[in-house]
Protein backbone atom coordinates (compact mmCIF):
# COMPACT_ATOMS: atom_id res chain seq x y z
CA UNK A 1 0.00 0.00 0.00
CA UNK A 2 1.48 3.42 -0.84
CA UNK A 3 1.36 6.35 1.35
CA UNK A 4 -0.59 8.27 -1.16
CA UNK A 5 -3.64 5.37 -0.11
CA UNK A 6 -3.12 5.35 3.39
CA UNK A 7 -3.72 9.35 3.47
CA UNK A 8 -6.66 8.81 1.89
CA UNK A 9 -7.77 6.17 4.03
CA UNK A 10 -7.13 8.01 7.28
CA UNK A 11 -9.00 11.24 5.34
CA UNK A 12 -11.81 8.85 4.60
CA UNK A 13 -11.58 7.82 8.39
CA UNK A 14 -11.72 11.33 10.03
CA UNK A 15 -14.43 12.50 7.52
CA UNK A 16 -16.83 9.37 8.84
CA UNK A 17 -16.27 10.81 12.07
CA UNK A 18 -19.76 11.97 13.90
CA UNK A 19 -19.66 15.92 14.19
CA UNK A 20 -16.55 16.43 11.71
CA UNK A 21 -17.12 19.27 8.83
CA UNK A 22 -13.85 20.04 6.63
CA UNK A 23 -10.60 18.30 6.41
CA UNK A 24 -7.42 19.86 5.50
CA UNK A 25 -3.67 17.65 4.68
CA UNK A 26 -1.40 20.18 6.13
CA UNK A 27 2.00 20.81 5.09
CA UNK A 28 5.59 21.48 6.30
CA UNK A 29 4.54 25.60 5.95
CA UNK A 30 1.64 25.05 8.37
CA UNK A 31 3.60 22.94 10.74
CA UNK A 32 6.16 25.61 10.91
CA UNK A 33 3.63 28.26 11.43
CA UNK A 34 1.19 26.23 13.91
CA UNK A 35 4.68 25.29 15.58
CA UNK A 36 5.07 29.19 16.60
CA UNK A 37 1.54 29.60 16.96
CA UNK A 38 1.59 27.66 19.86
CA UNK A 39 5.02 28.22 21.29
CA UNK A 40 3.39 31.94 21.87
CA UNK A 41 0.05 30.41 23.25
CA UNK A 42 2.54 28.46 25.60
CA UNK A 43 3.44 31.91 26.87
CA UNK A 44 0.07 33.59 27.83
CA UNK A 45 -1.54 33.51 30.87
CA UNK A 46 -4.56 30.59 30.49
CA UNK A 47 -7.86 31.09 32.69
CA UNK A 48 -5.79 33.31 35.38
CA UNK A 49 -4.48 29.98 36.48
CA UNK A 50 -0.98 29.96 34.24
CA UNK A 51 0.61 29.24 31.69
CA UNK A 52 0.03 26.32 29.04
CA UNK A 53 1.81 23.59 27.85
CA UNK A 54 0.30 21.52 24.85
CA UNK A 55 1.65 18.35 24.44
CA UNK A 56 -0.69 16.95 22.04
CA UNK A 57 -0.06 19.43 19.67
CA UNK A 58 3.81 18.97 20.31
CA UNK A 59 3.07 15.23 19.85
CA UNK A 60 0.86 15.67 16.35
CA UNK A 61 3.93 18.21 15.11
CA UNK A 62 6.24 14.94 15.24
CA UNK A 63 4.19 13.24 13.29
CA UNK A 64 4.74 12.17 9.50
CA UNK A 65 1.20 13.13 8.38
CA UNK A 66 -1.10 15.62 10.07
CA UNK A 67 -4.60 16.56 9.52
CA UNK A 68 -6.36 19.41 10.88
CA UNK A 69 -10.23 19.23 10.67
CA UNK A 70 -13.32 21.22 11.57
CA UNK A 71 -15.78 20.24 14.64
CA UNK A 72 -19.09 21.04 15.07
CA UNK A 73 -21.41 20.41 18.47
CA UNK A 74 -22.24 16.73 17.36
CA UNK A 75 -18.42 16.25 17.58
CA UNK A 76 -17.61 13.46 20.85
CA UNK A 77 -14.64 15.10 22.13
CA UNK A 78 -12.13 12.05 23.24
CA UNK A 79 -12.66 10.88 27.03
CA UNK A 80 -10.97 12.99 29.48
CA UNK A 81 -9.17 14.50 30.76
CA UNK A 82 -8.74 17.22 27.88
CA UNK A 83 -7.29 19.87 30.38
CA UNK A 84 -5.07 18.98 33.10
CA UNK A 85 -3.54 21.52 35.57
CA UNK A 86 -0.08 20.30 37.14
CA UNK A 87 2.13 22.64 40.00
CA UNK A 88 5.37 21.77 40.92
CA UNK A 89 5.14 18.59 38.80
CA UNK A 90 1.78 17.24 40.31
CA UNK A 91 -1.38 17.07 39.80
CA UNK A 92 -3.75 19.26 41.07
CA UNK A 93 -6.86 19.47 38.97
CA UNK A 94 -8.43 18.14 35.59
CA UNK A 95 -11.89 18.47 33.50
CA UNK A 96 -14.56 16.34 34.61
CA UNK A 97 -17.45 15.66 31.82
CA UNK A 98 -19.46 14.25 34.42
CA UNK A 99 -22.65 16.20 35.74
CA UNK A 100 -22.98 14.26 38.90
CA UNK A 101 -19.33 14.35 39.34
CA UNK A 102 -19.08 18.13 39.23
CA UNK A 103 -21.96 18.44 41.60
CA UNK A 104 -20.84 16.08 44.79
CA UNK A 105 -17.47 18.26 43.63
CA UNK A 106 -19.20 21.27 43.96
CA UNK A 107 -20.00 20.44 48.23
CA UNK A 108 -16.27 20.18 49.05
CA UNK A 109 -14.90 22.58 50.60
CA UNK A 110 -11.44 22.31 49.67
CA UNK A 111 -11.79 21.61 46.43
CA UNK A 112 -13.02 24.91 43.03
CA UNK A 113 -14.92 24.12 40.17
CA UNK A 114 -14.22 26.56 37.66
CA UNK A 115 -16.69 25.94 34.71
CA UNK A 116 -15.97 22.21 34.17
CA UNK A 117 -12.18 22.44 35.75
CA UNK A 118 -11.89 20.81 39.03
CA UNK A 119 -8.90 22.09 41.39
CA UNK A 120 -8.36 19.40 44.02
CA UNK A 121 -6.73 21.36 46.69
CA UNK A 122 -7.31 25.06 47.25
CA UNK A 123 -4.33 25.70 49.00
CA UNK A 124 -2.41 25.34 45.98
CA UNK A 125 -3.95 28.27 44.60
CA UNK A 126 -2.02 30.59 47.38
CA UNK A 127 1.24 28.90 47.57
CA UNK A 128 1.72 29.09 43.69
CA UNK A 129 3.27 32.58 42.43
CA UNK A 130 1.69 33.16 38.59
CA UNK A 131 5.23 34.67 37.10
CA UNK A 132 7.23 32.39 38.54
CA UNK A 133 5.32 28.97 39.88
CA UNK A 134 2.48 29.38 37.81
CA UNK A 135 -0.29 26.12 37.05
CA UNK A 136 0.16 24.31 33.66
CA UNK A 137 -2.59 23.92 31.87
CA UNK A 138 -1.74 20.40 29.85
CA UNK A 139 -3.59 19.79 26.77
CA UNK A 140 -2.79 15.73 26.46
CA UNK A 141 -2.64 13.79 23.23
CA UNK A 142 -5.23 11.72 22.66
CA UNK A 143 -6.05 8.50 20.59
CA UNK A 144 -8.17 8.17 18.07
CA UNK A 145 -9.96 4.47 17.60
CA UNK A 146 -11.57 5.73 14.18
CA UNK A 147 -8.12 5.98 12.42
CA UNK A 148 -6.14 3.61 14.73
CA UNK A 149 -8.35 1.10 12.85
CA UNK A 150 -6.97 2.38 9.43
CA UNK A 151 -4.25 -0.31 7.95
CA UNK A 152 -0.71 0.50 7.96
CA UNK A 153 -1.29 4.37 10.05
CA UNK A 154 0.68 4.30 13.34
CA UNK A 155 1.32 6.84 16.55
CA UNK A 156 -2.18 8.02 16.28
CA UNK A 157 -2.52 11.08 18.30
CA UNK A 158 -5.32 13.86 18.26
CA UNK A 159 -4.92 17.37 19.56
CA UNK A 160 -6.60 19.88 20.63
CA UNK A 161 -5.12 23.14 19.15
CA UNK A 162 -4.83 26.89 21.17
CA UNK A 163 -6.88 29.61 20.02
CA UNK A 164 -4.43 31.09 17.50
CA UNK A 165 -3.85 27.87 15.81
CA UNK A 166 -7.54 26.91 15.47
CA UNK A 167 -7.94 30.67 14.21
CA UNK A 168 -5.03 29.88 11.68
CA UNK A 169 -6.90 26.56 10.36
CA UNK A 170 -9.68 28.03 10.10
CA UNK A 171 -8.87 30.76 7.80
CA UNK A 172 -6.86 28.00 6.03
CA UNK A 173 -9.74 26.38 5.25
CA UNK A 174 -11.93 29.68 4.56
CA UNK A 175 -14.42 29.08 7.25
CA UNK A 176 -16.04 31.90 9.73
CA UNK A 177 -15.08 31.67 13.04
CA UNK A 178 -18.71 30.83 14.19
CA UNK A 179 -19.78 29.71 17.92
CA UNK A 180 -19.58 25.96 18.15
CA UNK A 181 -17.27 24.98 15.62
CA UNK A 182 -13.79 24.09 16.93
CA UNK A 183 -10.74 22.12 14.76
CA UNK A 184 -8.63 19.76 16.01
CA UNK A 185 -5.31 18.20 14.40
CA UNK A 186 -4.72 14.32 14.25
CA UNK A 187 -0.95 13.34 13.07
CA UNK A 188 -0.15 9.41 12.20
CA UNK A 189 3.17 7.84 10.53
CA UNK A 190 3.61 5.38 8.31
CA UNK A 191 3.94 1.46 10.11
CA UNK A 192 7.44 1.42 7.81
CA UNK A 193 8.79 4.35 10.24
CA UNK A 194 7.15 3.03 13.50
CA UNK A 195 8.95 1.24 16.05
Amino acid sequence: MEHDEIIDNVKNSIIQMQGVGNTLLLNENDREIIRELEKKADEMTLMGLGRGDNKGVKAVLENDVIFAFTTNMDFCWPEGPNVILMHDGCVVGQDIDDEAKLEEVKTCRDKLVIGNIVIYDTSVLKKMDVKNNPLIVVLPPKSCDEVEAVDRACNVILASPSPPSDEYLKEKMGLENLHGTGTFLLGFDFDDTCN
